[in-house]
Formats: C-alpha cells, structure tokens, sequence
C-alpha cells in the first residue's frame, strides 16, 4: 500500500492544532512534550499500527504504551482522531469525570493500554506485554515511546537489559529526544548521553532519525520490523514545543498550557484560526 506522507504530515499539524486547543481549555497540562512527539504518534496510530477503533480490544491489535505519560493530549487527539470517541471529549481533558485524565487510564479511556505517567515504569510493561503476546505465540508487536529526561531512571535500563536478555523482538521502542526537561537541559540536569551508544552496549538494535520526519519514522518502524532476536531503539530528535514558535525549545513550556492571548498565535503558528 502507498504511504502518503503529505497526507500524513498535514494530519500532524492538524492534531498539534488540538493539542493546543484542549491544553488551553483545561488550563494545564504538558505542552511541550506533547508537541514533540505527535510526529511519531501520527506515524504508528495513522499507518503503522493495527487497531481497530469500533474494537478496542481486538486481539489481533498492535500495543502501544506511551510511557512518558504526561505526554497523553498527544494519544489523545490521535484516539479520538482514529475514531474511539468524539473530538469533542478532547474538550474535557483533566476535568472532573472526563474519561480523558491528566495521564493516560487504561480503565477508562477506549485505546489505551495501561496507565503511564510514573516515569521510568513504561518500558518494563512493554517489555511484559510483549513477553505475553510471544506465550500466546500472537505476531502483534510492541511500541513505546520515553522521554529523554525519563532516560535518568534507573528502571528504564533494567528493562532495557531484560528485553535484550529475552530476545523481545516483537518491541519497538523510541526515545522523544528533545533535550529538556521541567528542570531545563537533560544534559545539565543529569546526562543521559549517549543515549544510542548506551542501548547499543545494553544489546539493542539501534536507529537514530530526525523525530519530526515522518518519511523516516516510517522507515525505521520498517527496519524494526526485520531485526530478529533483540528490540529495537530509535533515537528521535525531536524539539520541545514543536510546531509553535514562541514554545520551540522552551523548558519553561514543559507543563504549561498557552494563555488566553497565546492561543490565537498558537493556532496562527500551525495555520489555524481560533473556532
């Protein structure tokens, strides 16, 4: 099947247009993280992955765990997107009763797979879900998505080591490397460079792509795809705040949605005008 990649990137933007929107309506959240991954989340929810929206739990679905999951406006416009529930839902994002919480719910969001948010615990239940799906001998595959700073906890290399020891083949999973954190610079904050050199040393197959490229995105999925007997990293190099200028590479952006007088130029930034 012919992949459309324009048609892909115009999706991109039109979702971190939604992305903007709900952060303003809730009046928090995580801004920047969100923006820098939704290449990525455009590329496996809008050609990659098999799912099935009408089923949510159908087994012949791929997995995904965004595991830095304050990032979650990011899955969320892509679910709702693909169809599990109403755009308009988007609207109620971390309100009291809303099925659309402040970090992804696995028992009341349609889509998703478990609860994210502790950082450093996403990629050990990757790993689980994908030792589980090779009991039931299932050919589904596993996708994660970290952060960069969320590389600082120690959990992440032990179950870095144990799905290299167990051979998770069926795991893909990729690092949103934007270099900042709530606290600034990763690299100042604590290092975690080199991030592809140290999955490598750990028994990882490892790509490193511009996050933002979703031609590239598509690529390395394809070459996860054929590495047997170890799982695959890709190192995406992202920037915090994407897509909007006065966000771009901003710590301070990491948790704050736009103002009032920042969501029109926002939009305006992404090629929108305020509905």
């Amino acid at each position: 099947m012919e992949i459309n990649i324009s048609k892909l990137e115009e999706r991109a933007r039109e979702l971190r247009a939604d992305i903007v929107k709900m952060l303003h309506r809730s009046q928090s959240g995580h801004t920047g993280g969100s923006l820098s991954v939704i290449d990525m989340i455009t590329a496996l929810y809008f050609s990659k992955m098999k799912h099935d929206p009408a089923n949510p739990g159908w087994e012949g679905r791929d997995r995904f765990v965004l595991c830095k999951g304050h990032a979650a406006p990011a899955q969320y416009v892509a679910l709702a997107a693909a169809g599990y529930f109403p755009r308009e839902d988007l609207m109620t994002l971390r309100r009291l009763g809303s099925h659309l919480q402040g970090h992804p719910d696995s028992k009341v969001t349609p889509g998703v797979e478990v609860c994210t948010g502790s950082l450093g615990q996403g990629l050990s239940m990757a790993n689980g879900i994908a030792l589980g799906l090779r009991l039931d001998q299932k050919p589904n595959r596993v996708y994660a998505i970290l952060g960069d700073g969320e590389l600082q906890e120690g959990q992440v290399w032990e179950a870095a080591m144990a799905a290299a020891h167990y051979q998770l083949d069926n795991l893909c999973a990729m690092v949103d490397a934007n270099a900042l954190q709530i606290d600034g610079e990763v690299a100042k904050v604590m290092n975690v460079a080199p991030i592809a050199d140290k999955f490598k040393a750990f028994g990882w197959h490892v790509l490193e792509i511009d996050g933002h490229d979703i031609q590239a995105i598509l690529a390395a999925l394809d070459v996860a795809e054929t590495i047997k007997g170890k799982p695959t990293m890709v190192v995406a190099r992202t920037v915090k705040g994407k897509g909007v200028s006065f966000f771009e590479n901003k710590a301070s952006y990491h948790g704050v949605p736009p103002s009032d007088e920042e969501l029109p130029k926002a939009l305006q930034c992404l090629g929108f005008h305020e509905e």
